[in-house]
């Protein structure tokens, strides 16, 4: 066989390291006997009640009706992002403290560990969707402390598509399908994408070799957001959160997550689950990116932007900790299925920022589990504070209270009897506020072109050639009014990344209109965005294969040793 056979007919998951996919057979039995919701027997599960052999079924078969009636209410609602997810139980250890910064009691102490979930998911597809898709992945843990649940909901990536939460309906809207076709639209994405000036690093992250994870192993987590330490003495820094896979980085090129999506589909709920399964239980360090309240406030550009990152060289990782994920879940519609995760879960020590996104998940994320779950979804195991020894939630009454309701305990306050006290010791020191508008971000801060010009020039050519022709395959039948103006936004972040892109595309750069100014202000925003309306037109999807058979030198897809890119210092990738 030749290498070329030997390589067409390797499968792509065999990077992850393995080997043999363990058996599909599940034989894990209860106690035999079946019985009915109230614990009465089931006496036939075989043949309904009729009126005779061929007669009509009878209502009063109770078994028949309370069967159907409960899978009729077997599926809860869908998360409307992160929908396909996957999920296992582990432990953090801290191994380096950060008592100087933050007096929460996990980070005061190198060896202090806590019980930790994580959930990785999709973004854009639906519960059923294929995992090996170019998508961001999130990339959630709950760490249960001693001082309550703490939440961190992340990304694999640094940055978002945008910087204020009204946009987060429309993104979905935009990556989701067509009301009319019921199909996913390249145009509608990428319209949203290139209408939006500021997305253009993301978009960048995630038609890179790094779009396509090889799996939820191999893939590097971040907080995304800033949020804040609080330390003993009243005093405020500003943090990000980054975790890195200690199995390095490993990605699919298009062509491979083809062959794996035609495999199967579970691609990543496989690695993840068998690694646990065997043993190889996967790792990731985690890291602080540490600002002081004074450094933000000397910046000329907003620190709390979800678009941009925090650079390295200026604001560099200070080790932290390693998590670990070492079991899997009994049952995954009970765990992976029923956590809800919200950023408003923190503990003492730890605080907010006033990244607007970060704001608008505080309330939406929580309020998403109530729909979803139940106002008293926080009685499910995996919701409960099960590092605390002796919770004391105000809450009451509500759908499915399963614990006791607090019992005949005085639910109010201020009462005479010492109960439900406050704890005013664990204050946040006052953060400085403003005159109350909504503000047009585009004055303040409207550098979209900087950070992903960095990236590109820190990429290889290999990885810049992979770039630009999967973001040409990605477009589609995208308008040729979109592609210009994507074309736009790639040339004023680098002049040699929008003439990638063009070629790619098969548009010669020079019918590109590439002056204007940058977009300052909402009006200025609003004529880019309809400039060039008369190609408004619907064109080929590109085909460029140049980089199909690209080795792996200058690749993140099959690096030889994936570890060669934890090293956060050493990632091209983070700026």
């Amino acid at each position: 066989m030749s290498d070329e056979d030997m390589k067409s007919s390797m499968d792509p998951m065999d990077r992850t390291g393995l080997g043999e996919h363990l058996p599909s057979r599940n034989d894990v039995a209860g106690e035999g006997r079946m019985t009915m919701a109230n614990g009465s027997p089931v006496v036939n599960n075989q043949d309904s009640m009729t009126a005779g052999p061929r007669g009509p079924v009878a209502l009063q078969d109770a078994w028949l009706i309370e069967k159907h009636a409960r899978f009729n209410r077997e599926v809860i609602p869908e998360r409307r992002m992160h929908a396909k997810g996957s999920g296992a139980w582990g432990t953090f250890t801290v191994t380096h403290d950060v008592a100087d910064l933050s007096r929460a009691a996990i980070l005061s102490k190198a060896g202090n560990s806590c019980e930790l979930f994580m959930r990785f998911s999709t973004v854009a597809g639906e519960r059923g969707a294929a995992d090996a898709e170019r998508d961001i992945r999130g990339f959630a843990m709950r760490f249960y402390t001693e001082e309550g649940n703490w939440d961190v909901v992340g990304n694999n990536t640094p940055v978002f598509f945008f910087r204020d939460p009204k946009k987060f309906i429309d993104l979905n809207h935009a990556v989701k399908r067509d009301p009319r076709t019921n199909l996913r639209s390249p145009n509608t994405n990428w319209d949203f994408w290139t209408s939006l000036p500021e997305s253009l690093l993301q978009v960048t992250i995630t038609m890179s070799d790094r779009g396509i994870p090889l799996s939820f192993r191999y893939m590097h987590g971040f907080s995304s957001h800033a949020y804040s330490f609080i330390n003993a003495e009243g005093v405020r820094t500003w943090v990000k959160f980054h975790f890195r896979s200690q199995q390095g980085i490993a990605n699919l090129t298009d062509q491979e997550a083809a062959t794996v999506v035609g495999q199967d589909r579970e691609s990543n709920q496989r690695d993840l689950y068998e690694s646990i399964e065997k043993g190889a239980y996967p790792r990731w360090t985690m890291y602080v990116q540490t600002m002081t309240t004074e450094q933000a406030d000397a910046l000329d550009w907003n620190p709390f932007d979800l678009t941009k990152m925090w650079p390295k060289a200026d604001y560099p990782l200070r080790e932290v900790g390693v998590l670990e994920l070492n079991r899997n879940a009994d049952n995954y519609f009970q765990d992976v299925e029923q956590v809800g995760f919200t950023p408003q879960n923190i503990v003492p020590g730890i605080g907010y920022s006033p990244d607007k996104m970060l704001q608008g998940r505080l309330f939406a994320y929580g309020d998403a589990q109530r729909y979803r779950l139940g106002v008293n979804n926080d009685q499910i195991p995996v919701n409960r504070p099960r590092g605390v020894e002796n919770p004391h939630s105000f809450h009451r009454d509500g759908q499915m209270r399963v614990d006791g309701n607090r019992g005949s305990e005085l639910h109010y306050e201020p009462n005479s009897y010492g109960n439900w006290t406050e704890s005013r010791e664990l204050s946040e020191p006052v953060q400085a506020g403003g005159d109350v508008a909504m503000w047009d971000a585009r004055e303040d801060d409207h550098d979209y072109y900087t950070q992903p010009g960095m990236l590109w020039r820190a990429m290889t050519p290999e990885q810049q050639l992979v770039l630009c022709e999967n973001t040409a395959r990605n477009m589609g039948d995208a308008t040729l009014q979109i592609k210009h103006r994507h074309i736009f936004n790639c040339y004023h972040a680098d002049p040699d990344y929008g003439r990638g892109v063009a070629k790619a595309l098969g548009i010669d750069i020079a019918t590109v209109d590439l002056d204007g100014a940058t977009a300052d202000s909402y009006d200025l925003w609003l004529a880019r965005n309809r400039a060039n309306a008369e190609l408004n037109t619907v064109t080929e999807p590109a085909s460029p294969e140049s980089a199909k058979d690209l080795g792996p030198a200058g690749r993140d897809t099959n690096v030889a040793d994936p570890t060669t890119l934890t090293d956060p210092m050493a990632d091209p990738y983070l700026l």
